[in-house]
């Protein structure tokens, strides 16, 4: 347990080194006044809603999803049509979603600085429940943009982007939280199973061998072959579970190992 809280801590200082440096840029530039095209970015399985403005006029397009060749055309057009000039930079923006990272990486790479807004940090009409599935517009984005580089810092809460290293060991923590409510599922299912047939027995390794030995009911009939089956099948995917958890539990006591050596060969090093 303490070494699971030594890696957090970890992962947390780090990361609050890159909150605390990206927010400084951010805060320390001022974009009112100077030639940028804001740009927003609805996204979807099959197609990608583009919103461009120069701060007053607006325009958006529709291309195909992660179709970068007539993405970088649309962002050219925008600046003619903008009447912007060729060289100025570009600040976009889009909603976190399932998307993840990768679009924001590739943004930086063709040289668009970006922003990836929190979901729950955006406002929306109180009259009208949101939904967890429901799309900002590309126009409310463009709003959100310009205002939080005008300086509205509050207005819109921004997504820290985690470097891949880091982005893979959320991937790690993820897949055993996920595991370890599939374990508690399966035990809830085992239990429901017996409990309608009035039946509680330890979910336990002599669980198996309890079923085969002709298990009866709360009025004393013998179980019927199809619900015996669908425990069995059950039961085996929780033990499925079980081994996952037991892998993962492994591989994180490794890795927590290699860092430590790493921090002690450091430490000897720096003592030499």
């Amino acid at each position: 347990m303490k070494d699971r809280y030594r890696t957090s801590s970890r992962f947390l200082a780090t990361r609050q080194k890159r909150t605390k440096k990206v927010t400084t840029i951010l805060q320390s530039k001022d974009y009112s006044g100077k030639a940028v095209l804001y740009m927003a970015m609805e996204l979807s399985n099959a197609k990608w809603k583009l919103g461009f403005s120069n701060g007053s006029r607006d325009r958006s397009v529709t291309i195909a999803a992660a179709d970068w060749k007539p993405f970088s055309h649309q962002i050219g057009l925008a600046k003619e049509k903008l009447h912007l000039p060729e060289d100025c930079p570009v600040i976009c923006c889009y909603e976190a979603g399932r998307d993840g990272f990768w679009i924001h990486r590739m943004l930086e790479e063709i040289g668009i600085t970006n922003l990836i807004f929190d979901s729950s940090s955006i406002e929306v009409n109180r009259r009208k429940r949101r939904a967890k599935t429901d799309k900002v517009d590309v126009k409310a984005l463009l709003r959100l943009l310009q205002r939080y580089l005008n300086g509205e810092r509050k207005a819109v809460s921004v997504v820290q982007v985690p470097t891949l290293d880091e982005e893979d060991q959320r991937r790690f923590n993820r897949e055993r939280e996920r595991l370890i409510k599939e374990h508690s599922a399966h035990i809830a299912r085992i239990k429901s199973l017996l409990i309608q047939h009035g039946v509680r027995t330890p979910i336990d390794r002599k669980f198996p061998e309890w079923l085969e030995a002709t298990p009866r009911d709360g009025l004393g009939n013998e179980l019927g072959p199809n619900l015996k089956t669908e425990l069995v099948r059950e039961y085996e995917r929780l033990q499925l579970v079980k081994r996952q958890i037991k892998e993962l539990h492994q591989e994180q006591k490794r890795r927590i190992k290699e860092e430590e050596t790493k921090a002690m060969k450091q430490i000897i090093t720096l003592m030499q």
